[in-house]
């Protein structure tokens, strides 16, 4: 990794040829052409102005539901962990920025006594990741308890949003081009603080009797389709612990793809590909990915 000058009035860092497996969940990927790591979101404006009108951008969180392939990407890359990550309660309002982890947030509803935010301890990412995909976990989803949001475009223009701007589906959110989420404000209940603790407890619990959260996964590979669960149909094609180089389909949860330590991109993305024809070969599904695929195979 080599690190860039950093240039006047930029108050970030910026890195040059910066390995992407380090932002990633799945710990595999090419580098980037340069990624930078914003003070806060006034800096990031001022960075984005700097940019070329045409620049590929690719933003991270914590790097869930995202497969880089090997040669990396060609672009910049916003990455937000650990950087836009203001956290502020105001009576039944959750003020958050998009570089929170989402199980931050329901913990920190949790103790305010606030209810309606516990699912967010079941989503892998941040609340920038979680407000792009609509994510959910054990029966919850983000957009209902979403009373506005803040983006930000190319110009680095802020602008705030009412969820009247944006169409919301399962697993799905279409926004304004080229306007990225950088925080938003949660509109949730009252209730009791030890109960809500509990739930998030007991939903932690049955997440790691589950799930592999051991082991370098996306999350959930393929969206449930109607009616039906993806691990169901996954299983019963008889793929469980199915390998392709590095990459396994998990022998815990059909619907999670494993790095086993030595996985490619490519064998992550070739495993899916398997896996989607098998499931529509023997039972006529044709399931959708959740995990969004960028960059350049070598």
């Amino acid at each position: 990794m080599m690190t860039a000058p950093k240039q006047p009035l930029l108050r970030g860092e910026l890195r040059i040829e910066e390995p992407l497996r380090r932002y990633n969940t799945w710990r595999v990927g090419g580098p980037a052409k340069q990624l930078y790591l914003p003070a806060d979101a006034n800096d990031l404006a001022v960075f984005l102005q700097t940019l070329p009108v045409d620049e590929p951008l690719l933003w991270l969180g914590l790097g869930s539901n995202l497969l880089i392939r090997d040669a990396g990407f060609r672009g910049t890359v916003i990455a937000l962990q650990g950087r836009l990550d203001g956290l502020r309660i105001d009576g039944d309002k959750v003020h958050v920025e998009a570089g929170v982890a989402c199980a931050k947030v329901a913990r920190a509803c949790a103790r305010a006594g606030l209810t309606g935010a516990a699912f967010l301890a079941g989503i892998p990412g941040t609340m920038g990741g979680a407000l792009a995909m609509n994510a959910g976990a054990f029966g919850g989803e983000t957009w209902p308890i979403v009373d506005n949001v803040t983006t930000i475009d190319r110009k680095g223009d802020v602008r705030e949003r009412p969820p009247a701007d944006f169409v919301v589906a399962y697993r799905h959110v279409q926004r304004p081009a080229e306007e990225w989420f950088i925080a938003c404000t949660l509109h949730l209940g009252h209730g009791d603080v030890e109960g809500e603790q509990a739930a998030i407890r007991a939903l932690l619990e049955r997440r790691a009797a589950t799930q592999p959260t051991g082991q370098p996964s996306c999350g959930s590979t393929f969206r449930n389709p109607p009616d039906d669960h993806a691990a169901r149909l996954i299983e019963a094609s008889g793929l469980k612990g199915h390998r392709i180089g590095g990459a396994q389909v998990s022998t815990k949860h059909a619907n999670f793809i494993i790095n086993t330590g030595e996985a490619s991109a490519a064998d992550i993305e070739q495993l899916i590909a398997y896996v989607h024809a098998q499931v529509e070969r023997l039972h006529g599904v044709d399931l959708h990915a959740e995990v969004h695929m960028v960059g350049d195979a070598l």
